[in-house]
């Protein structure tokens, strides 16, 4: 038997990128720290799942850009109402990337540029301002 455990972000202010994460719903669910290694690492979950997410934070920094972008693809979670997420994201300082025109998708980034795609669990909603005429920002 084969199952997903985690997938690992490199981050470099883990207090951000927790509270990121926490507006999305996961919770923090265990962190280790290591002298030896001068790292912390932190594992997040949605409630009720067993799959998380890894942020590894190097004590001695990184560098501000790790090149991941893009190429790392993105993080996808199903959300009960994808417009009460974006406009609660939204007003804590959450830059809408792609805002949900459709009603049924958004994108947004976590505080090191990692894409997060947000999916309404319940399919397309009847498309909604302000969302349906907001245009994109930046990439996604």
């Amino acid at each position: 038997m084969t199952a997903f455990l985690h997938a690992m972000l490199r981050v470099t202010d883990p207090a951000a990128t927790v509270a990121f994460f926490e507006r999305l719903g996961l919770e923090e669910r265990r962190r280790k720290d290591s002298e030896a290694g001068r790292f912390t690492l932190i594992f997040l979950g949605v409630p009720g799942e067993t799959a998380e997410i890894e942020l590894t934070h190097n004590w001695d920094g990184e560098p501000e850009d790790f090149g991941g972008g893009r190429n790392f693809g993105h993080l996808a979670f199903h959300v009960d109402d994808i417009y009460a997420t974006c406009a609660r994201l939204a007003a804590a300082g959450v830059t809408i990337n792609r805002p949900p025109r459709d009603g049924r998708m958004a994108f947004v980034k976590t505080p090191d540029g990692i894409s997060i795609e947000l999916l309404d669990k319940d399919g397309a909603r009847p498309p909604a301002e302000p969302w349906a005429s907001m245009e994109n920002v930046g990439t996604w």
